[in-house]
Order: C-alpha cells, then structure tokens, then sequence
C-alpha cells in the first residue's frame, strides 16, 4: 500500500499542478480576444465573469483542460469509429504505421547493433554516421522519403513507417550495443575458459545480458515511432490519422480539436510504453529474473 501511494501521490500532485498552470495560461492568453470581444458589444463583465468567457471561446489561443476534455471524450467514445473525425480511427491509422515502423526500426537496430559489436571496422565507421542522421530534421527527411518512395511506385502505409523506422532505430542501436558489451571481462574470460565458441558467448552470455537495455531502448523507440507517424502524414496530405486531425485542426483554427488530437497522441504512446515495458517484463521473467 505504501509503495502504491509512493508512486500515486508524486503523480498525481504532478497532473493537478499542470492542470492549474494551465488554467491559469488559458486565461492569460485568452483575455486579450476576450476584451476586443466585450469592447466590441460594449459589455463590462465582472472579474468571474471574464474569467468564465475566456474558459469558453469556441476557438481559443489555449483551451481550457475541461473544453479539450470534452472535445476528447466527444470524438472517443459519442462517434463511430468508421468516422474520420473519431479519434479512435485516426488513432488506429497512426497505430498501423507505428507498429510497422516500430518492427522495422527494432529489426534495424538489433542487426546494426549486432555487427558494430563484432566487427570493429563497423564500430569505427558506422557508428558515427549514424549519429550524425540523427541530427537532421525529420521534417527535412519525410519529404524526400516520399517522393523518393513515389517515384518507384510505393505509396501509402510503407513511407510513412520507414519514417518512423528511421526515428526508431537509433535508440534500439544504441541500446543494444551497450547491453552487448555489458558482460563483464571476468564472465567472457570464465566463457573462454570454458572453451565457448564465439557463437554460444553470443547467445548464452551477451544475448541475455542485452535483453534489459534492448527494453528500455524499445520504450524510446515506439514513441519516437509514434512521433515519425504523425509527421510523416505532413508531405502526403493524408486526411486520416492524428497527424492529419493536427493538420486540419492548424488550418481551420480549430485550437480545441488540436490538443484532443495530443492527447489522443500522449494516450496512444503512453499504452504503447506500457506494453513493451510488460513484455520486457514477462521476458525477464521467463528467463529466470527476479522482481525488483
């Protein structure tokens, strides 16, 4: 119980202090349209009263928690899922590509990890280039994976989880070579002395040892694949997925549909998180962990 209040209690009095802050922000920057509006119809509200308006503009500079709430639970749970304006479709339709893009990206990086740890030309030449793609800006890359992809007949669900992929596998690289080399020089030499073959040190000792760095860097990596999902939609003019809801939401000033479109974002990353940590978790159970 005391561990379950433990880990509540810090978040909770986190979540309330950010709902606060941003009341109070809605306020701020929504009493300037606000006083145009009154001076406008020559009204003077009260201070509660103000206060009130500026929490209820139809398209405000910063919508109020409680109206992004409602514009959530509207397009979640009050519209069909075949509608594109459900969140639960555009939510699915980000997923796809996610998940795909995810698979790639892990795949990509374990391969990648796996040569750099046993080839040492590929550690001295390969690693730094792969950082370095990590410094350009995705929006400058999704494009040129469109049209490229285009030109030679491949559209729709593939570009958009190659961008995710290319988002994905650098933490996955990198954690992978860290847990490779994790096993410490007195278990590789007990594992010569045992005459192990390098291929059984690879699968009875630094396999094992990686599992947990290749968990924690799969977390990283299926958000950042979420994030390369919804960008990659940006070229496309896709009109399905929560990029698109961001999209449309920008080009009709419609600020509310905007953040419910982020917070269908943060919900869908934070359940994708939660499932690759249960997995890590049922792995590690399965091959002799002990809970912490």
């Amino acid at each position: 119980m005391d561990s379950f209040r433990d880990k509540i209690v810090p978040v909770t009095s986190i979540l309330l202090g950010v709902v606060v802050v941003w009341y109070v922000m809605a306020v701020v920057l929504n009493a300037p349209f606000q006083r145009d509006l009154d001076r406008r119809a020559n009204q003077t509200p009260g201070v509660v009263e103000f206060i009130g308006k500026t929490l209820a503009q139809p398209k405000p500079t910063l919508p109020a928690p409680h109206q992004v709430a409602v514009n959530f639970f509207e397009n979640t749970f009050l519209r069909s899922i075949t509608s594109n304006r459900s969140l639960v479709y555009n939510a699915w339709v980000t997923l796809s590509s996610t998940l795909l893009g995810f698979a790639f990206g892990t795949a990509l990086g374990i391969v990648i990890a796996v040569g750099i740890v046993h080839v040492a030309t590929l550690d001295r030449s390969l690693m730094p280039w792969i950082i370095a793609s990590q410094t350009i800006p995705i929006l400058a890359v999704a494009p040129m994976i469109i049209v490229v992809l285009a030109a030679v007949g491949i559209t729709g669900l593939i570009p958009k989880a190659l961008i995710s992929t290319y988002l994905s596998f650098f933490p996955v690289a990198v954690g992978m070579v860290k847990g490779l080399r994790s096993p410490e020089l007195t278990h590789l030499d007990l594992m010569h002395t045992y005459n192990a073959s390098p291929s059984q040190t690879f699968w009875k000792l630094r396999v094992p040892a990686s599992v947990p760095f290749l968990f924690t860097s799969m977390k990283v990596a299926v958000a950042a694949s979420l994030v390369g999902a919804m960008v990659g939609v940006l070229p496309t003019g896709a009109v399905a997925g929560i990029g698109a809801k961001l999209l449309a939401g920008a080009y009709y000033s419609q600020t509310i549909d905007i953040w419910s479109a982020l917070v269908a974002g943060s919900v869908v990353a934070a359940l994708l998180v939660m499932l690759v940590g249960i997995a890590g978790r049922l792995v590690d159970r399965a091959m002799g962990g002990r809970p912490a």
